[in-house]
């Protein structure tokens, strides 16, 4: 068994990709793994003619993941846009697992995104001794992706520098990398094409051209429609993560999640469930990845400090954590809403006791 913190897409699901490629029947577009049909059932789960169960990668509308995919079988490139915790990150990596076989042609955009990361770099031990040479080029897991025919994924794309941002019209455009260096360049074979992820609700973002917009086609990511969708999602990967971690807790019990995901969607949404009493919203987004990190943090102290039961200790803490980001504003939010709203649930009062003492 690999000892890896974190196996790639690839590798957690290499028996699911491989049943669906003996499976799949349908057209393949060139230096495609499997058709799009089969990346589709691949992210959204079902079951095979042969009787295989495919599990869910992505919980929510299937026409979502079909536009996704049909937009990577044409010329456009796909940026999954939406706020923070919509499983952007999650969906593009096994998007690139499904299509390439291969999700690790990874940029991570930050503030200090430079071009050359994006286009190639130079040995520069080769670069003195011999000068510029293709044997001293080090090529970008972009460029890489266009010798190979493969996807090519770059991580928050906006908070990559606006001038840095719009070295990829032209790669986009005309499906070549210029190497003025060397009088050549580099032509992107076919099944290349680029999946970006964006949100515009962090700090520090950056803005995309109207020239680098045209070349992609935006797919948003909606957050959780219903609270038993969000309930599912965070239960599936709660569940996931505590294997990968190999967490002794037993997993939570639906009462508790249902309970978290509850609190989240009442914040991010200023209001109760009922709809009766109106609510002020924190700073922070409030996500669905937010409510799966507090039950994992949770599970973690029940494991390793509790006799492996998650109880309303293990959470409270890290339920304050995910709400305070601002430590005035949001501290008057929380307070609120635990006196208003959690305090008043009957069968929420260790809970209610749990985060006063967290405080």
């Amino acid at each position: 068994m690999s000892q890896a913190l974190r196996q790639h897409a690839e590798q957690l699901f290499a028996h699911e990709l491989d049943e669906l490629k003996k499976a799949d029947t349908r057209q393949k577009p060139t230096n495609w793994a499997m058709s799009p049909w089969a990346a589709s059932v691949y992210l959204m789960g079902g079951r095979l003619d042969n009787g295989f169960e495919v599990s869910p990668k992505y919980i929510g509308n299937r026409r979502v993941i079909e536009i996704a995919v049909a937009t990577l079988a044409t010329d456009r490139a796909l940026l999954l846009y939406g706020v923070p915790g919509t499983a952007k990150s999650w969906v593009s990596e096994h998007l690139a697992a499904a299509i390439s076989g291969d999700s690790t042609r990874l940029i991570q955009g930050t503030a200090g995104t430079s071009e050359e990361q994006l286009r190639y770099g130079w040995n520069y031990a080769q670069l003195l001794a011999k000068g510029p040479s293709r044997e001293a080029l080090v090529p970008s897991p972009l460029m890489r992706a266009m010798e190979d025919g493969r996807i090519a994924r770059v991580e928050e794309l906006t908070r990559i520098p606006a001038d840095v941002q719009d070295t990829l019209i032209t790669i986009l455009s005309e499906k070549s990398l210029p190497i003025p260096e060397l009088s050549s360049e580099v032509q992107a074979n076919r099944g290349f094409n680029v999946i970006a992820t964006a949100n515009n609700r962090d700090k520090g973002v950056n803005e995309l051209s109207s020239a680098l917009k045209r070349r992609f086609n935006t797919v948003i990511l909606p957050v959780p429609a219903t609270e038993e969708e969000e309930v599912a999602i965070v239960t599936k990967r709660v569940a996931e993560m505590g294997r990968a971690l190999e967490l002794p807790a037993e997993p939570p019990a639906l009462k508790e999640v249902r309970r978290i995901v509850q609190i989240f969607r009442e914040l991010r949404d200023g209001q109760t469930a009922d709809g009766k009493t109106k609510l002020k919203m924190p700073t922070g987004t409030m996500s669905t990845a937010e409510a799966i990190s507090v039950l994992n943090s949770g599970l973690a102290l029940a494991s390793h400090f509790g006799d492996g039961t998650l109880r309303a200790g293990d959470v409270a803490s890290s339920i304050i954590g995910a709400v305070i980001k601002d430590p005035v504003q949001d501290a008057l939010v929380w307070r609120e809403y635990l006196e208003t709203v959690v305090k008043e649930r009957s069968d929420w009062k260790d809970l209610y006791r749990a985060c006063r003492e967290a405080e």
